[in-house]
């Protein structure tokens, strides 16, 4: 389920889009009209988006690689096939908004490179009693992103309700681990910003 996009970015996604690296590339999972690539790309990052119709975003930012996809229904496009082996191509920030396909979690969390961010945000069981979507399908249970997420670092995660419009939400930004630097290395900041960019 893609719940029709506005023109500002999710607070969520700018509040958190401070931990990318500078030269973090970032792909938006269902991207639709593309508001989140051009939240990026204004920050100087290369953009992918993948969506089913990827006209709208092409329109809003020209600049961005878009591949027009049913990642549903059809293979993950980022997935690169030599010989005997597959590689799984991955990105600095993986932005994930009002979109949940079961199946695919392990594709998208493979896509999140080492030291990589997961900025995820969607709909959660208890919207089924104010609104659309309410099939328990694209809703996600209590606590079920913070587990998806166990191999990661959390830095950020909320599971309640937002006004305007009333919807139960679940969302999270995690780090993907990296290697270990070495004994006695300092262990990764990650600055928890008190407000969105917005």
């Amino acid at each position: 389920m893609h719940a029709s996009c506005t023109d500002e970015p999710s607070p969520w996604v700018a509040r958190w889009s401070h931990l990318a690296a500078p030269d973090a590339t970032v792909l938006d999972v269902a991207c639709g009209g593309g508001r989140h690539l051009q939240w990026f790309a204004q920050r100087g990052h290369a953009v992918t988006g993948v969506d089913r119709d990827t006209r709208p975003a092409l329109a809003r930012v020209p600049s961005a690689e878009l591949i027009t996809a049913d990642i549903e229904s059809g293979p993950w496009p980022f997935i690169t096939t030599e010989a005997t082996s597959a590689t799984v191509r991955q990105f600095g920030v993986v932005v994930v908004t009002n979109y949940l396909w079961r199946p695919l979690m392990p594709r998208i969390l493979d896509s999140v490179a080492p030291g990589g961010v997961l900025i995820y945000e969607t709909f959660a069981s208890g919207n089924e009693t104010v609104g659309r979507p309410g099939r328990p399908d694209f809703l996600l249970q209590s606590g079920e992103l913070w587990r998806a997420c166990a191999d990661f670092h959390t830095v950020a995660y909320e599971n309640g309700t937002l006004q305007a419009p009333d919807r139960f939400v679940q969302r999270i930004a995690a780090v993907r681990k990296a290697e270990v630097n070495g004994v006695g290395q300092p262990p990764p900041r990650y600055p928890l910003s008190l407000k969105s960019e917005l």
